[in-house]
């Protein structure tokens, strides 16, 4: 504490006792406030570790239900990417079909075409009507190529097969 000196005067005395009652701390106020921080602190604590385990149980619940669903997705998924590449290759053969029937019918314009129709035109016009049957020449048969059927590819559904018509029946 603070040494006093006898023969100073009494004011003096009193205002350094005053000085060093206001000085010395207060240990339980110092040790409540102490003591609010921390129990501060521990509430906030409480509250981040309840917020963590509910963030752990929502993780865990999500993974227990949302995984095997989505596992289930892409199951599916790899299904549609092999109808997609069934498809792709179906219209790849289809575009060579095409394309080898787009050159058998330019062939056989070629042959039977437009010549002998317009010469048989002119023939029977020019009034020799015995001429243009002597010339009317006789079309060779064209046998067309063996064709695809779609249902080899893509087999049909019991329930999705749609009654046809009888004229959409006829083969190529």
């Amino acid at each position: 504490m603070l040494l006093l000196d006898a023969d100073r005067p009494e004011p003096v005395r009193g205002g350094a006792r005053e000085l060093a009652v206001f000085l010395t701390p207060e240990p339980g106020a110092e040790a409540k406030e102490v003591e609010e921080t921390i129990e501060g602190l521990l509430l906030r604590l409480e509250e981040f570790c309840s917020l963590a385990d509910m963030i752990r149980s929502d993780t865990s619940q999500i993974l227990e239900e949302n995984i095997p669903l989505l596992k289930a997705k892409v199951v599916e998924m790899r299904g549609i990417y092999a109808k997609v590449d069934q498809l792709e290759a179906f219209v790849k053969m289809v575009r060579r079909h095409v394309s080898f029937l787009e050159a058998h019918v330019l062939q056989a314009e070629r042959d039977h075409g437009a010549l002998s129709q317009t010469l048989r035109k002119w023939l029977g016009s020019s009034g020799l009507p015995a001429l243009g049957n002597r010339w009317a020449p006789v079309a060779p048969t064209f046998e067309l190529p063996a064709l695809y059927r779609t249902e080899d590819y893509f087999p049909v559904d019991v329930g999705e097969v749609m009654p046809r018509a009888s004229s959409c029946q006829r083969r190529l």
